[in-house]
């Protein structure tokens, strides 16, 4: 009952619109009475879920939900397939999901790659302007951005990549000819920004963002080409991810010189937590200000019915 108590506490507030990263957490869960593998099931219900929202309903995709598809305990899936498939359930219109929808701008290049080898567009990846701040999906995974795990796939991600840092680059230039204030991305990856959080990020020096941990790096030129666009953007920039299950915001950022980017904050999103029923299936409020020096401020909402281990009032 973790997300219909989420979904329903969400319908309770006017919101603008919501965005997620992901469709579900882990791996099978044997007994599981909703589905917890890539089967066609899950993204059957992940839609019914996202279309029961009041507000528009914005998803970018997570590693649960293809990248990891490959492994046993998820089925033992085609990753790229599985993609294939959730850009059909999910990303076939230029809209948002949603009760309310948004039209978002779609990427539309066959920079991509499908499962049979062809191009194909990213149309996962989306963005739009909405009170003076433009927010940006890009699909940027855990497990090493599908260079390690079960079945690595460098093809795949080299062509996807290089999309998703054209469409960053590509983002920015419109959030300047529209004069926006402030610009918010949301990805699911951590892609690791220093050496401070082993147990839940790769490690990478923060002045050459190069990945220090022996893992392959599927992350460290898009770094460097984000940390480029927020110094050349100079106004705040909210970068918001899941993957690690960790609730918090902080300015992990370093430029070249090891100095902090003032402009940028990471913002993570609460994460399942599979072993504690729904102690973590809670959500985050963004109050946008664009007449406020900082334009975004964060509010946890903890969803009465999902307290776990201290019970509500």
């Amino acid at each position: 009952m973790g997300v219909p108590n989420l979904i329903a506490d969400m319908n309770r507030q006017p919101l603008a619109f919501t965005v997620h990263c992901d469709l579900k957490a882990g791996n099978g869960t044997p007994g599981s009475l909703t589905p917890t593998t890539c089967s066609d099931a899950l993204y059957a219900q992940a839609l019914g879920f996202f279309n029961a929202l009041r507000a528009p309903a914005i998803l970018t995709p997570g590693d649960n939900d293809w990248t990891d598809c490959d492994r046993p305990s998820n089925g033992s899936f085609n990753s790229r397939e599985r993609l294939d498939h959730e850009r059909q359930v999910f990303f076939s219109t230029p809209y948002s999901l949603g009760q309310r929808q948004l039209r978002l701008e779609v990427q539309t290049a066959a920079l991509c790659l499908n499962a049979a080898g062809a191009a194909t567009p990213c149309v996962e990846n989306r963005r739009w302007t909405y009170g003076r701040v433009t927010y940006v999906t890009l699909n940027v995974q855990g497990s090493c951005n599908n260079l390690c795990d079960t079945a690595p796939d460098p093809a795949e991600w080299a062509a996807r990549n290089a999309a998703n840092i054209a469409w960053l680059q590509e983002s920015f230039r419109y959030a300047a000819a529209r004069q926006s204030a402030a610009v918010m991305i949301v990805a699911q990856a951590d892609p690791g920004w220093d050496q401070s959080d082993p147990t839940r990020a790769p490690l990478r020096d923060p002045k050459t963002l190069a990945e220090t941990d022996g893992q392959p790096d599927g992350f460290k030129d898009y770094l460097i080409a984000l940390r480029n666009e927020v110094t050349h953007w100079k106004r705040p920039v909210a970068y918001v991810h899941g993957d690690s299950h960790y609730h918090r915001i902080d300015k992990p950022l370093l430029d070249s010189a090891g100095r902090r980017l003032e402009n940028f904050t990471r913002v993570e999103t609460f994460g399942d937590n599979q072993a504690n029923g729904n102690n973590d299936v809670h959500w985050l409020k963004v109050t946008v200000d664009t007449k406020s020096r900082e334009v975004f401020s964060y509010e946890a909402q903890i969803v009465p019915a999902n307290r776990t281990a201290v019970p509500a009032p």
